[in-house]
């Protein structure tokens, strides 16, 4: 294992009830459910078989489609820190994934001639400003704000990449829904459906997840909310294949 920097804070978790394991750092790093829930709330079609997965952390949402979808697609993911891409690269190996090709590299590398059906991203929700401090732990700072990334770029690198007709798949904080909608429809999006999340029934919404046709029209479907404390699996969360 390669994991030298931070190699005491190492653990092997299960992935939730996926009968998966994951390697996560437990003082620096570690996956959320709202990644579960963009792996669970992505529609592989028939003719869907590419997938591209940006700023993937230590993988969980390629090893969740690998589960749940096998042979029948490939996987590649990217990663920029390479403390994180180690968690994920030892992660797939030790769930025997052969169909992820996971990068540590700057999405920004991406060579657009290669075309996908379909994009995923968990991205980092915060607006980074240069003045103040806002973690430190260089990791987590990257990891939760727009440091290495920002939405608009995501949105264009994934408009990019995809294939007209392909489908990008996004979660992100609630607070930014104008400037999500805003993005997507600069670089030729139509907003097919929009899921949003709460911590309970008590507050307000943390995160939405969005679907969104690259070369498509609007045609917005506001699916029925999710509540995280009242599930205790999300397979199968929004039908299809589990």
């Amino acid at each position: 294992m390669e994991i030298n920097v931070f190699m005491n804070q190492i653990e092997l978790n299960d992935l939730y009830d996926y009968d998966m394991k994951i390697y996560q750092n437990k003082d620096y790093f570690k996956f959320s459910v709202d990644s579960v829930l963009l792996a669970e709330f992505v529609k592989v079609r028939k003719n869907s078989k590419n997938i591209l997965d940006l700023c993937s952390g230590n993988a969980p949402i390629p090893l969740i489609l690998s589960k749940k979808y096998g042979s029948k697609i490939n996987i590649v993911a990217y990663e920029i820190q390479k403390e994180i891409y180690e968690l994920g690269k030892e992660s797939i190996e030790v769930n025997n994934i052969s169909n992820i090709d996971y990068r540590n590299d700057d999405i920004k590398n991406i060579n657009f001639k290669t075309k996908y059906d379909i994009v995923t991203c968990n991205p980092p929700y915060f607006v980074y400003h240069n003045e103040k401090i806002i973690n430190d732990n260089d990791i987590l700072a990257k990891a939760r704000h727009e440091i290495t990334t920002n939405l608009d770029e995501v949105v264009s690198i994934a408009a990019k990449s995809l294939n007209v007709g392909g489908y990008f798949y996004l979660v992100h904080t609630s607070s930014r829904i104008i400037e999500i909608i805003e993005a997507l429809k600069k670089y030729k999006f139509g907003i097919k459906r929009i899921v949003p999340v709460y911590d309970n029934r008590n507050g307000e919404s943390s995160l939405i997840l969005i679907e969104a046709l690259y070369g498509g029209k609007d045609y917005v479907k506001i699916d029925k909310p999710v509540y995280i404390d009242e599930n205790k699996t999300y397979q199968g969360i929004f039908g299809g294949t589990k």
